[in-house]
């Protein structure tokens, strides 16, 4: 009987159209679930086994869930997660040249983020990313432009002097703080908060939808528009995954992260647009107009200097971006 029931599941398996193996994958972040790029990675989660036959499914661990940061990188290169979002100073620990996306007062606007994020520049240095660690970059998503919040007004670079301001533990975000004589304070995203409230530091950045979802307002009186960096999130498939899948499942990756990546765009340029009202507002905070361009002027030096991770030729590439 055993072999007869045995013989009877080789032929349904060999069967046309039936699926022999489904693969699980892990997707990986540190952000709340009610932030957009949640919602729109379970948004890809939903589409992934529409377009990839039933082949690939996705579960998706928010807020730290898998790890911090660093952690869910290091997973991703050793395999126990599958799909990761990330910032551009952690991609850069592989790939240095990276970080200039991510850098201090990099770009002027968002017109002048989004070229960047749609040219041959940042494909070119996404491409580079994967020769050097195996990962794949396939979509990018605007994180928002991030700002100071603290217990006192920041108007001026000299402002931050002796400021002990948490930042994540990546060289470019510690850069911020160094330049303008703060304490740089790295500390796990997910403790944030906490430190906020003991006062184990006085300040933190994050653009205005991260401040709001993590309710860092909370805990501090003022939302200073400092402006410094324009960050994106690189959605990065693992190499075990992408090397592994047909060109016609590498399309479907990159179509759907890369539409949820725009949908997630969308979303974060619409709550910058509401929330500096919002805070002054809604949230009875004291909102501060700080001096970008004496924050910029400060910057200058590094983005061209001999400490930064990129030549001067990235640099003027990045800048001719109209």
């Amino acid at each position: 009987m055993k072999r007869i029931l045995a013989l009877i599941v080789l032929g349904i398996l060999a069967l046309p159209g039936v699926v022999l193996a489904q693969q699980k994958l892990k997707f990986a972040h540190v952000y709340e679930t009610s932030e957009p790029y949640h919602k729109w990675a379970l948004w890809a989660a939903s589409e992934l086994p529409k377009r990839t036959g039933n082949r690939y499914t996705m579960d998706v661990f928010p807020a730290s869930a898998l790890g911090n940061e660093t952690q869910i990188n290091q997973a991703l290169s050793l395999g126990t997660v599958d799909i990761i979002y990330t910032g551009q100073a952690f991609a850069a620990r592989t790939y240095p040249p990276l970080a200039i996306g991510g850098a201090p007062y990099m770009f002027r606007d968002f017109d002048h983020w989004k070229k960047f994020s749609q040219s041959q520049v940042l494909a070119e240095l996404a491409d580079q990313y994967y020769a050097k660690g195996g990962n794949r970059p396939i979509a990018f998503t605007y994180y928002g432009v991030r700002h100071t919040t603290a217990n006192k007004a920041i108007v001026k670079p000299e402002d931050m002097k002796g400021l002990k301001l948490r930042v994540p533990d990546a060289p470019l975000y510690i850069m911020y703080p160094k330049v303008v004589g703060a304490n740089a304070t790295p500390i796990a995203f997910a403790e944030v908060y906490l430190a906020l409230q003991n006062k184990t530091v006085d300040a933190q950045e994050n653009p205005l939808p991260t401040i709001e979802a993590k309710k860092f307002y909370e805990v501090q009186t003022h939302i200073n528009l400092t402006g410094h960096i324009t960050e994106m999130l690189l959605t990065i498939v693992g190499g075990h995954v992408w090397n592994k899948l047909s060109d016609a499942d590498k399309k479907a990756f990159q179509d759907i992260f890369r539409e949820a990546a725009a949908k997630a765009t969308d979303d974060i340029v619409a709550s910058e647009a509401r929330l500096v009202d919002d805070f002054a507002t809604k949230y009875k905070k004291i909102v501060v107009k700080s001096d970008r361009a004496a924050f910029k002027q400060a910057f200058i030096p590094f983005l061209t200097g001999p400490d930064a991770t990129w030549d001067k030729a990235l640099y003027d590439k990045v800048q001719a971006l109209k």
